[in-house]
């Protein structure tokens, strides 16, 4: 299942590293790709989107699905 989030506050490479890097942690996720131009992250697996969301904001950014 794919999942996209949209995520608000992504400056340069460092910022979509950590992005990716919360949503990694996310029991479920396979994938996770983040996209400041497009602020967005793609992300592959089943984990709850709720849970998702909760994490890119817990890195510091604006998330909704």
């Amino acid at each position: 299942m794919t999942t996209t989030i949209e995520v608000e506050g992504m400056s340069c490479e460092g910022c979509e590293q950590s992005v990716e890097d919360a949503l990694d942690g996310v029991p479920g996720v396979t994938d996770a790709t983040a996209d400041r131009e497009s602020e967005s992250a793609t992300v592959e697996g089943d984990a709850d989107p709720d849970q998702l969301v909760a994490a890119v904001e817990d890195a510091g950014y604006d998330a909704s699905v």
